[in-house]
Parts: C-alpha cells; sequence; structure tokens
C-alpha cells in the first residue's frame, strides 16, 4: 500500500501490531517483527508508545533470551485495565450483557429473559439501561469506568449512526437506538447487527481466529449475513448491516414474492405450527421453537415437513452465498439449529443440490452452537475494536522506507 500520509501509516502500523498482541500475546517484539513483516525499528517504536499509553504490559520471562542479545525476552500483552466495554444482545424474548476488559474476557454477564418484542422503544431503551447499569455492577465496576457500550439486534442496522433502519424487535422503522441507550447511560454507545457481532466473536474466540475472511449466517427471527474479509466486518453503504432474509427466493403461486424470511425463520417455524393452540401461547412468550422441537421429536410429520422445507431454502441460500464470495468457510449460527439433525441435513441438501459444480469444494460448512453471552461477547469485542482505532480497509502492515 502506498501513501503519502506518515500519521496514516503509523496508524494502520499500530493497529495491526495491536492485533497481533491481542491473537498471540504474550509475544515478543522479535516475533512480531516476524508476524508482521515489519522493521524492529517500527515494532519497537509503536510498542514503546502503546506502553507508556498503557494499552499493552510488559511481562519479564525469565530464562528465554533475545537470539541477538543476552538480556531476558520481555514479552508483551494486552493491559486489560486498558479499557471496559459493554456488549448487549437483545433478541425477542431476552436481553444478554456482557461486562468485558480490554482483552475481551467477562467479567459479569446477565441474561434476562424478557418479551422485548412490540414494546414501545423507549420502553426497550429503559430495560436496556437497567440490565447494563445492573451487570457493570455485578462486574465491581461503575458507569464511570465503562468506555463504551455495543448494542446488538436483529435486522438491518446503520453502524455509525446507530439507526435501527428495520428490525423485527420494533413495530417501526428508522429508530435512533444509540442515540436513546447514550442518553440513558451517558456513554458512547455504538448500534451493530447481532450478526456481525457473532461474526467478531467468531474471530476473536471462536473457531476463525486464524482466518481472515469467512461467512457467519445467523438463524434466528431474522436471518442475518456476516462477512470478515480482510480481516475486517464488510458493512454496505453508509455501514449497513446485511439481512439476506429479505432475499427472494421465489414466487407463489399468485405471484408474490417469497422471500428467504417467510420459509427459514422461527416465525415461519411457529406460524406453521398455529392450529395447536399451546404453540401458540408458546410463542407469545418464546417458547414456540422448542415446541416445535418436542413435536419433531414425536415424529410428526407436519413438522418434519416445515423444517425439512425451511432447511432446503436456508441451503439454497448458503449456495448462492458461495457463489458470490466462495469464502473458505461458512458458520452457521442461531436458535433454529436447535431443530437437529433433519433441518442440518435438509440445508447439506438444498446446498449440494444448488452449489455450483466449480464451488462445491470450497467452502466448509460448520455448525456451532453459540450461547447468547457468545454473541454479547463479540458485541463487546465490536465496541473494544473501536477503542483500537481501526483504520478500516487495511490487511496488512505498510512499510514506511
Amino acid at each position: 500500500m502506498k501513501t503519502g500520509d506518515p500519521e496514516l501509516m503509523r496508524e494502520i502500523n499500530r493497529f495491526h501490531i495491536l492485533n497481533i498482541i491481542r491473537r498471540h500475546g504474550p509475544i515478543s517484539r522479535v516475533e512480531i517483527c516476524s508476524r508482521g513483516e515489519l522493521s524492529s525499528t517500527t515494532v519497537s517504536a509503536i510498542t514503546g508508545s502503546m506502553i507508556e499509553d498503557g494499552i499493552i504490559e510488559t511481562r519479564p520471562v525469565g530464562g528465554i533470551h533475545e537470539p541477538t542479545r543476552g538480556r531476558p525476552r520481555v514479552m508483551l500483552q494486552l493491559n486489560p485495565q486498558a479499557a471496559r466495554v459493554v456488549g448487549v444482545k437483545i433478541g425477542l424474548h431476552q436481553i444478554t450483557v456482557a461486562v468485558t476488559d480490554f482483552r475481551g474476557d467477562i467479567l459479569s454477564s446477565l441474561e434476562l429473559p424478557l418479551r422485548v418484542k412490540r414494546q414501545p422503544v423507549s420502553v426497550v431503551a429503559d430495560i436496556v439501561e437497567d440490565v447494563i447499569r445492573r451487570a457493570v455492577v455485578d462486574a465491581g465496576l461503575t458507569m464511570k469506568a465503562i468506555d463504551s457500550v455495543c448494542t446488538t439486534m436483529p435486522g438491518i442496522v446503520e453502524y455509525g449512526t446507530g439507526m435501527v433502519r428495520i428490525s423485527p424487535i420494533f413495530s417501526t422503522r428508522d429508530i435512533a437506538f444509540g442515540d436513546e441507550v447514550a442518553r440513558r447511560l451517558g456513554v458512547h454507545v455504538i448500534v451493530e447487527s447481532d450478526v456481525n457481532a457473532a461474526t467478531l466473536a467468531q474471530q476473536w474466540f471462536g473457531n476463525c481466529r486464524d482466518l481472515a475472511d469467512f461467512v457467519v449466517v445467523s438463524l434466528e427471527q431474522a436471518i442475518g449475513l456476516g462477512v470478515l474479509h480482510g480481516g475486517e466486518l464488510f458493512r454496505g453503504a453508509r455501514g449497513l448491516s446485511l439481512d439476506i432474509g429479505r432475499m427472494v427466493i421465489g414466487t407463489t403461486p399468485a405471484g408474490k414474492l417469497l422471500r428467504l424470511v417467510d420459509l427459514a425463520s422461527e416465525q415461519a417455524i411457529v406460524t406453521g405450527l398455529e392450529a395447536d393452540p399451546a404453540i401458540a401461547d408458546a410463542a407469545y412468550v418464546g417458547r414456540g421453537l422448542r415446541h416445535a422441537v418436542d413435536h419433531l421429536g414425536k415424529g410428526d410429520g407436519a413438522v418434519r415437513d416445515l423444517v425439512e422445507r425451511a432447511g432446503r431454502f436456508v441451503g439454497i441460500s448458503v449456495a448462492n452465498i458461495v457463489s458470490l464470495f466462495a469464502p473458505p468457510k461458512i458458520v452457521l449460527v442461531g436458535s433454529l439449529l436447535s431443530l437437529g439433525d433433519p433441518f442440518v441435513k435438509a440445508i447439506g441438501c438444498g446446498f449440494e443440490e444448488a452449489v455450483a459444480e466449480p464451488l462445491a469444494e470450497v467452502t466448509e460448512i460448520v455448525v456451532e452452537p453459540f450461547s447468547d453471552a457468545l454473541w454479547a461477547q463479540g458485541a463487546a469485542a465490536i465496541a473494544l475494536r473501536e477503542l483500537y482505532g481501526s483504520p478500516w480497509n487495511t490487511t496488512g502492515p505498510v512499510q514506511t522506507g
């Protein structure tokens, strides 16, 4: 990369080094030079500055010596006290909060089962404020010690402005939810899609830590798409998150457009079973999917048909993602995976049916159990990443000479 701005080059290298320390620390300066393809002068200058700023800290290791010097090697690691952030996952029937330190380690977490769907925006913001304050107290901190908060939810979210363009959480569109929460807490608030939080959780804490490119598909009430490219989250125009649930996959006999969410979401499964009064009551309190799983286990053919149809269309959609991006790995997460083997096998069949022949072996599809606490930890990682000062659209070091 060529640039005439030395300050920008330094910031890019600073982020690059900090990310190496986060991923591989404790780590020596020599190893940072090797992994980052940077000169020892650049690494020494930047790490020295970060130590002075309290972002990283040293840890002497006795008996290990630098290859070119006789003194013991000094290892560098993130200073956990450098920042504290809060990550929040807002679901239709539960709010989950995680308070983390600068390394992303959870200091406290809290899950609040609650019917959030269709509540007024002010009520949701009030509840989010209360659970955040409770989790912060449980972590032994005060709100003054919190550097940033990231709230996430399903739907299409505009990162940067804090606008929720559309979400099954709310009955109205274009909600300045970040401003609502920030006014209550008095701290900086980020609003992001829950699938982007899941994607960053995979990069930081999951099985994709060694990948710079992969995709996450979230299968819940909304069907979200998270894309990590070159180590950075890919967002659309104005920072919009990606929601493939609204992708058109066909038409009805009457010519009405059919979207993926109409056939392959939690709501689609539950709606197909509304003839059972118990399902309707359970769905109201967020337990409809659990009843569907019970019916599936009892060999209910109608439920199996719904589940297999949903899985097939998810598989076809995953094949379309492979056609667009050809990622090395696609990770499937979300509540629909509780439907088990019939659903997962149908995804595989739909994928094989639709994937283009040259791409059939390109992508590994992984199904992962994914707790809401890890999702909230991913939201906290988004807040930490903003504190890092990540220069977007940079994939590696910049040599200055």
